[in-house]
């Protein structure tokens, strides 16, 4: 598979680097997992691939993996254990967004920057009137959403991993 490249000196995913990690997916002899495809990340460079191009293919396949490994989990577990484990899951996540604003994820290291907390809260109320009050929210949102940087933000991995479990819970409810 292969992507538009863009014009130098604009800058895109580095290309041997993708073309690697895109025949491991299509491969099916490694054991590539959703969370590693939507985790992937490749270098830019001068006159790569076209990020977009990329990452919507890299959504595409994500959803494909995704919608295999919840058929395993559900012939291992059964329907019952399938949903119990995703609304467990959508629980732990809706815990966490509740909590008062400016306190819902630990912060940042001292003097380092994390995730500005007020772009966080308001994308984390988001996420809550998608749970409580049925509001549209698409994993496209999830996996695209940006936050400023900020001086003793959020600490960066605990919201992505909540972001990472809200795109499992919304993939296993699809």
């Amino acid at each position: 598979m292969t992507f538009p490249l863009v014009k130098k000196p604009s800058k895109g995913y580095d290309v041997a680097a993708v073309d690697e990690f895109i025949a491991r997916v299509q491969s099916g002899e490694s054991d590539v997992s959703s969370t590693d495809i939507r985790s992937a990340a490749f270098p830019v460079v001068k006159g790569g691939y076209s990020i977009v191009d990329v990452d919507v293919a890299l959504e595409r396949f994500e959803d494909t993996v995704a919608e295999h490994e919840q058929r395993e989990l559900i012939s291992r577990s059964g329907a019952d254990g399938a949903t119990s484990e995703a609304r467990a899951l959508a629980q732990a996540i809706l815990n966490r967004i509740v909590r008062e604003p400016r306190k819902r994820f630990r912060g940042a290291p001292l003097l380092t920057y994390g995730y500005n907390r007020t772009d966080v809260d308001e994308f984390t109320d988001r996420i809550r009137a998608f749970y409580t009050d049925r509001h549209l929210l698409s994993r496209s949102d999830v996996r695209d959403v940006t936050f400023r940087p900020q001086i003793g933000g959020y600490h960066e991995g605990q919201v992505d991993l909540l972001l990472d479990e809200l795109v499992r819970v919304m993939l296993a409810a699809k």
